[in-house]
């Protein structure tokens, strides 16, 4: 099974790129992030045509989570038990939530389609909102672990942290100075391994960056970041027998500013005589 993730930045513009790709490199899986519309926004007719089924979760022009599945879904679930919101300018735990997170079952697998917060601004309410919003992920993936000894699950998509300086190439980023670099965000990252989760991807690709921004050449000077992550328990691991960062996507006309994030899962029973990548 082929499975990935890739920040979308927009799926109303790029669904006829996305499609082509996911057919050319015959993924059978794809996460979603940043849709940027609601569920009857979505172009899901051209993912049908294309034999993918499609659920997604998606408030208005901001945000939205999504996955494309040619293997049948179950246990659809919109956002994580816990899960914080955020409205600018209020205080207390009754914030409305965002569209930042869908969660599914293939094929034994559980799966996440993460967007977390972006943090905004050393200092601003939105950090210590996508602070506690991954505190209150990692407390609910420990607990869903619990319960389910033995499964293999999987948190994919868009941290919106650079854990480590090799995963920074970007010049304006600057640890002291910039979010995603902090000592508190990269600590909330790494708290990832204490219940048990790993980067799957990295011990298969050591080098690559996942997202470039559009201003002054950063994708041609190859000053990227690397914040796009499929991070999954030690069973999960077991699965993974590929890995590839999709460079090649932030090429042409029109590209999103993220690339996919794709690793080959070896599920028992599965017949899948493609060739692995690296």
């Amino acid at each position: 099974m082929r499975v990935a993730t890739y920040n979308i930045n927009s799926i109303r513009s790029r669904h006829a790129r996305a499609i082509d790709w996911m057919v050319r490199e015959e993924i059978d899986v794809v996460a979603f992030q940043e849709t940027k519309c609601k569920p009857e926004q979505f172009p899901v007719e051209a993912f049908e045509e294309a034999g993918y089924e499609i659920v997604s979760h998606g408030l208005s022009q901001w945000n939205g989570v999504a996955f494309a599945s040619r293997l049948p879904m179950s246990d659809v679930e919109i956002n994580f038990p816990g899960q914080p919101g955020f409205l600018k300018g209020a205080e207390g735990p009754d914030q409305p939530q965002e569209a930042r997170a869908i969660g599914v079952t293939v094929d034994g697998v559980r799966l996440w389609s993460l967007y977390v917060p972006n943090g905004r601004a050393l200092g601003d309410p939105h950090l210590a909102y996508k602070l506690d919003w991954l505190e209150k992920l990692r407390t609910a993936t420990s607990e869903w672990m619990t319960q389910n000894p033995g499964l293999p699950i999987a948190l994919m998509g868009d941290f919106n942290i650079i854990p480590t300086d090799e995963d920074n190439g970007d010049p304006t980023i600057i640890v002291g100075e910039s979010t995603h670099v902090s000592p508190e965000e990269r600590a909330s990252f790494a708290a990832f391994a204490d219940i048990g989760l790993m980067d799957t991807v990295r011990p298969l690709v050591p080098t690559g960056y996942t997202y470039w921004d559009y201003k002054q050449l950063r994708f041609p000077r190859n000053e990227g970041v690397r914040i796009d992550f499929i991070l999954g328990n030690q069973e999960f691991a077991d699965l993974v027998t590929a890995a590839g960062i999709h460079r090649e996507e932030r090429k042409g006309d029109g590209p999103s500013d993220h690339v996919p994030v794709v690793v080959d899962l070896e599920i028992a029973g599965d017949d899948d005589d493609r060739p692995m990548f690296l």
